[in-house]
């Protein structure tokens, strides 16, 4: 762990709509020089915990970004804030180059080569008007522009969204070799989880409002352990209190938590659960179901 101060912090944060509480004191730290993944399915307040942390809208509790309450200092806070939405909104009327110039104009930390050398080897040239691209093509150059700012938080909300496979892969490698640094924090909210995995440092799980794991990616194994039980084995098993059960295509995965690796290895083929398999563990846990292919 860095010893960097934290970039970001929150002490019973909630938030409401009219009747409807969308978050429901939740609290969290997230320490510089690290790169998250904030999870949940859709409605589980993803975006509003970005809203807040971007100072978008108000809400109850604590809540502080790089030691500033985002609401009443975001103006100040969007120096050293970057953020990407999964609706890349850019001036339509504008090329490639005016948005650079445009850019360079108004933000004191970015730097235009930087953003010219993130759309290297696309299609995208300086002098294409923006309302004639392809809605990938706009995600790439929202990428380009807000990654050439230097910026000590980057929030990016589904970034690669509209993008081919080769592209995302080489998005996110030029993110962990060109943009990451100690002082730097990446946010990331996204459906691709294992795509992302292994560059993720922390993982956060929300579900109605709540969180129901926030923890380094490097203690997973630590923690939680799946078995593929042998087809003999399964009432052996079940003693040992699964936490999630999944029966694939005629096999049985268990998931269990806190369990001795001794005490599994005899049910069966034992490994660490990917991301997507420890989220729908997770969530599914909490609902108390179990599921069946």
């Amino acid at each position: 762990m860095t010893d960097l101060p934290a970039i970001a912090s929150a002490r019973g944060l909630t938030k409401s709509f009219g009747r409807k509480t969308v978050l429901h004191g939740i609290d969290f730290t997230i320490p510089a020089g690290r790169i998250y993944g904030l999870l949940g399915l859709n409605g589980a307040g993803k975006t509003t915990t970005l809203n807040t942390l971007l100072g978008l809208t108000d809400c109850g509790g604590q809540i502080q970004v790089l030691g500033l309450d985002p609401f009443r200092h975001r103006a100040k806070l969007m120096n050293d804030v970057a953020f990407v939405s999964d609706v890349a909104s850019l001036p339509r009327y504008l090329k490639v180059r005016q948005l650079f110039d445009l850019v360079s104009a108004i933000h004191p930390r970015f730097d235009r080569q930087t953003a010219e050398s993130f759309l290297e080897g696309t299609d995208l040239k300086p002098g294409l008007k923006i309302k004639t691209l392809s809605k990938g093509m706009l995600a790439q150059l929202h990428l380009a522009v807000v990654m050439a700012i230097d910026a000590k938080l980057l929030v990016l909300d589904e970034p690669t969204l509209g993008l081919d496979i080769v592209y995302r892969k080489r998005f996110y490698r030029r993110l962990l070799e060109d943009y990451m640094a100690e002082d730097r924090t990446l946010l990331i909210t996204t459906h691709q989880v294992d795509e992302i995995a292994q560059i993720l440092t922390d993982i956060m799980f929300l579900k109605d409002g709540a969180i129901i794991l926030d923890m380094p990616v490097d203690e997973i194994g630590e923690r939680f352990a799946q078995v593929i039980v042998d087809k003999d084995r399964l009432a052996d098993a079940e003693k040992l209190g699964p936490i999630y059960a999944e029966t694939r295509f005629g096999q049985t995965a268990m998931v269990f938590e806190g369990t001795p690796p001794e005490q599994l290895e005899p049910l069966g083929q034992v490994s660490t659960p990917s991301l997507s398999d420890l989220f729908v563990t997770m969530v599914e846990r909490e609902d108390g179901t179990r599921g069946e292919a």
